[in-house]
């Protein structure tokens, strides 16, 4: 908790600027029941999320870039999606990343989670320094986070390039989730899922409707390839490419 909260103190006085937008699910969950069906295991819809934000990063890794210490930009080239995983209900999350994401399969990402899932101390990111941390007073985490942010390839080690988070999974209905961005560059927040009438091929219909907060810092950011990747994320969500693509 004191690290979360820290983490709250670092996201205030950033320029972040948040996009609401209202993503059709409809064809990805009804694919993702088919395979989960097909191939005996519940596929992650987490990790098709993770998957496809992967993918649209890779088109333009600009988003996710990070400024170091002499101000220059460092851009990476592969995704490093950093999310929590719950265990088991009631149980802490812990973050976890998923190393370049966007040269993995939704397949793979689904397999990773679950491992973690039943298994939390395998995640890297549960190390001795995360132990460590809320032991250490307070003003040595704050610089310890302001350091390694200034050294965009140390930083990229311990923190990933991107964060996923969800707030919708645990209940019903539509709803936006407006979290706090720390300290990386591009965060998405997965909110609820409402059914609610849509046009679809020209005909008005009972679809799903996915609300994701799109999160950028926009001393990184300008407002052109932010809304470029957006479209580029939408797009693969709605279409379910990575999911067609596990379905052969």
């Amino acid at each position: 908790r004191k690290v979360v909260v820290d983490a709250g103190y670092l996201g205030t006085g950033r320029h972040i600027v948040f996009g609401l937008v209202e993503v059709d699910v409809t064809k990805a969950r009804e694919l993702r029941r088919l395979l989960s069906e097909r191939e005996g295991t519940r596929i992650s819809f987490t990790a098709f999320i993770a998957a496809s934000l992967a993918r649209a990063i890779a088109s333009d890794p600009g988003v996710q870039a990070y400024r170091d210490w002499r101000g220059r930009l460092v851009v990476f080239h592969d995704v490093d999606v950093v999310t929590m995983i719950e265990p088991e209900a009631g149980r802490v999350a812990i973050p976890h990343i998923i190393r370049s994401a966007n040269r993995r399969t939704v397949r793979d990402i689904t397999d990773e989670i679950r491992s973690i899932q039943a298994s939390p101390k395998s995640s890297e990111q549960h190390s001795a320094l995360v132990s460590l941390a809320p032991r250490l007073p307070r003003f040595v985490r704050l610089l310890f986070f302001r350091i390694a942010k200034k050294n965009p390839h140390w930083f990229k080690r311990l923190e990933g390039t991107v964060v996923l988070t969800s707030v919708g999974m645990f209940g019903r209905g539509g709803g936006w989730g407006i979290g706090f961005l720390p300290t990386h560059t591009l965060g998405i927040t997965v909110g609820g899922i409402a059914q609610k009438p849509g046009v679809h091929d020209g005909r008005v219909e009972v679809r799903e409707y996915l609300d994701l907060t799109i999160s950028f810092d926009h001393d990184i950011v300008d407002g052109a390839p932010a809304a470029r990747f957006s479209r580029r994320l939408i797009g693969l969500i709605e279409t379910a490419t990575l999911l067609q693509e596990a379905a052969g």
